[in-house]
């Protein structure tokens, strides 16, 4: 699921989003809960993309039976990667298959082209020879290995990224929550237990009533934001603050202001992550300073 800081991520970006094309707020808000469950889609799409890899896997085994020149290895192939039990179970997962069933867009076709490129180049490296020359099976050497094939040749794949963002535009800025998300799903499974529920993308009402809130007191609340961010400027003018920091310092203070119970130290450093994901790489030691003297101003503990 999105934890806080993710929330706050798809906060920043919709009041960002807003001061560059104003929309009505209910449309905002909305928009920003269509963009949460596109999440999911991507999280789908890419737990497909190693069930893809495995029906491509066995595919050229059928094919390689019916050569008519057949090798030793096309009549006794090598299954140990077919058999590995963390693909297996992510493609029996019934919540994989019901909305993939729903959203068949979301499944890959053994002859698209990324997903062979990306077998081939799975198969000629060195981490797989070596997987696949071990005669043995455990459970948490599947595991360890699909974690690091999913590492290396899908959330480290610059190909695959930008594979996603012509596929679907705000991909490209939430790919790195999918990743977390599906490196989670990995190592949440278990070799006694089916898999049976994926993570989702809100926990509960009170996520989802802190995203809209934080939302709306953000806008409500831009003007005195910034004031408040003005009057904290050392030997600067406002004017020359980006658009993107304003925001993040925005939606910060208002956390800071209509969130009490939360302590400035843990939203203060929820945005300085916040800065290094979307500003400049000087932008979270600006925000830092800002922040923390607002909350000594504020005594704001």
């Amino acid at each position: 699921m999105l934890g806080r800081r993710q929330i706050r991520e798809k906060v920043v970006e919709n009041v960002y989003s807003y001061y560059q094309n104003p929309i009505k707020f209910d449309v905002l808000e909305k928009n920003m809960f269509s963009g949460i469950e596109k999440i999911y889609h991507l999280y789908i799409y890419q737990l497909n993309f190693l069930v893809g890899l495995k029906d491509l896997a066995e595919n050229q085994m059928e094919i390689g039976k019916k050569k008519y020149l057949k090798t030793d290895s096309d009549i006794n192939p090598n299954q140990k990667f077919i058999n590995n039990q963390v693909l297996i179970k992510l493609e029996e997962n019934p919540e994989r298959l019901f909305f993939t069933g729903q959203h068949k867009e979301l499944k890959w076709d053994l002859h698209d082209d990324l997903l062979v490129k990306t077998f081939q180049r799975i198969t000629a490296g060195k981490r797989y020879q070596d997987f696949m020359k071990v005669e043995e099976y455990s459970f948490e050497e599947d595991q360890k290995f699909i974690g690091k094939l999913f590492l290396r040749y899908i959330a480290e794949n610059e190909d695959f990224h930008d594979y996603l963002g012509d596929k679907e535009l705000t991909w490209s800025d939430d790919i790195h929550i999918s990743n977390s998300m599906v490196q989670k799903t990995i190592g949440f499974l278990k070799e006694d237990e089916e898999s049976r529920t994926l993570i989702k993308m809100i926990k509960d009402e009170d996520d989802k009533a802190f995203a809209g809130k934080l939302l709306r007191d953000t806008l409500n609340n831009w003007e005195k934001n910034e004031t408040k961010l003005g009057e904290r400027l050392e030997n600067w003018d406002l004017e020359r603050v980006s658009l993107m920091d304003k925001v993040i310092l925005s939606v910060a203070i208002s956390e800071l202001d209509h969130f009490p119970v939360t302590p400035s130290r843990v939203i203060i450093n929820e945005y300085i992550e916040i800065a290094k994901v979307f500003a400049t790489d000087r932008s979270n030691i600006f925000i830092n300073g800002i922040l923390d003297k607002y909350c000594k101003d504020q005594n704001r503990i």
